[in-house]
């Protein structure tokens, strides 16, 4: 639709799809676009208490992947730069200097700001700012008139290392006291200030407005370098500190709402990817009864459908298969003598130890020993992770 509009409105395409997430209504975009052009579409603003869809981070097996991603990202924004008259940021080696920051296990929020008053929305654009209270009192202290703020919540153990995420994602589900699991905020972006949006500057002046007005306590570990020996020690110290891994990204890249933008690159010590269950078997054994053997896909951007990747049944507990067996007969679409096929809706975090070139799948590549982590159910599937980010993790 937003192609159909951009095409008759006689409007980049890019722009149409600007403006319908800043606004979040497609037909009082067509409507401008279709009457005023690149110059109504050019009016829609960052709403201070509408919720964004959070930018996403693509990933890499290694730092020095990474780095070199963000390289490529820094050198189109340096060529910019020039033709512009202005400097790039480069660091003293000569490759572009990076942000590197801590990647937590907890929960994505975005913080919207305005007198004084907080509203906390998860990564699905839920309001759950009466469930986190500590978090809505904390946040309505900063010193700021109106501000949009993106971050993390994690629940955290006396020692500053954290709890298990089912003990964070509990606190954001459902009314669990604040004093029994309280919730830790770290913050890493800003897309807005005191009435100026923020989401078409670089990541630099974003962090400096952050800075700005968020104390240190409650900001991001984050450390700017163009230094790989730098980053991986800043990486090996988040490991130690109990947490996933980090973010590589672009000082350079503005924020890119809703997508999986080149300007951001996660690095994990091991292999996972987010896909989305397609089918699943029963079981059999000692897992008579239960829906076990789970069979994922990945997304395809290009034709909107789901490609499989292989089967797992490993990493199930007896409790994760008894809830998973009740939700996946909620999603049931159909079946056959063995096997039930399901809405494509609902994502799981996979581990796996490589991914190989096969004919056996549709999409030509296999996970190797692939194992469950956890469902995602703060995920919806359209993030899910692309078969195009899986092929490039393949080997020959």
């Amino acid at each position: 639709m937003t192609e159909a509009v951009a095409r008759a409105a006689g409007v980049p395409v890019t722009q149409v799809r600007r403006a319908v997430m800043l606004r979040g209504s497609l037909p009082a975009v067509a409507g401008a676009a279709l009457s005023g052009g690149t110059a109504a579409l050019s009016g829609f603003g960052l709403q201070v208490g509408r919720p964004l869809k959070p930018m996403l981070a693509a990933s890499a097996p290694a730092i020095q992947d990474a780095l070199a991603k963000i390289a490529v990202v820094a050198g189109g924004a340096a060529g910019a730069a020039r033709s512009a008259g202005a400097d790039a940021t480069v660091g003293t080696g000569g490759s572009a200097a990076a942000a590197v920051e801590w990647k937590l296990d907890g929960i994505r929020i975005q913080a919207h700001i305005l007198d004084g008053v907080v509203r906390l929305f998860t990564r699905t654009l839920d309001d759950i700012t009466a469930r986190l209270p500590e978090v809505a009192a904390v946040l309505g202290k900063l010193p700021v008139r109106s501000a949009v703020l993106d971050g993390e919540l994690i629940a955290l153990r006396p020692d500053g290392r954290p709890l298990p995420f089912q003990d964070t994602a509990a606190r954001a589900a459902s009314e669990v006291p604040v004093e029994a699991v309280p919730l830790s905020v770290f913050l890493f972006d800003a897309l807005h200030l005191d009435g100026t949006d923020l989401i078409d500057q670089p990541d630099a002046d974003r962090h400096a407005a952050l800075t700005s007005v968020v104390p240190a306590q409650l900001l991001m570990p984050r450390l700017v370098t163009d230094s790989a020996d730098e980053a991986t020690a800043f990486f090996r110290d988040a490991l130690a500190h109990g947490h996933e891994g980090v973010v590589v990204k672009s000082l350079a890249a503005p924020y890119a709402a809703g997508r999986r933008g080149a300007g951001w690159i996660k690095v994990k010590p091991r292999h996972t990817l987010d896909l989305v269950v397609l089918a699943v078997e029963w079981g059999h054994g000692r897992r008579q009864g239960w829906l076990s053997n789970l069979h994922l896909g990945a997304r395809d951007p290009e034709t909107g459908g789901w490609v499989m990747l292989g089967k797992t049944f490993k990493g199930l507990t007896d409790e994760l298969l008894t809830w998973q067996t009740a939700k996946f007969l909620e999603l049931e679409d159909h079946r056959d003598s063995w096997t039930v096929y399901v809405r494509p809706e609902l994502v799981v975090e996979i581990a796996f130890d490589g991914v190989q070139r096969s004919p056996r799948y549709p999409g030509g590549v296999a996970l190797r020993f692939a194992r469950v982590l956890r469902y995602r159910e703060d995920k919806p599937a359209a993030e899910a992770d692309t078969i195009g980010m899986v092929r490039a993790l393949a080997v020959d």
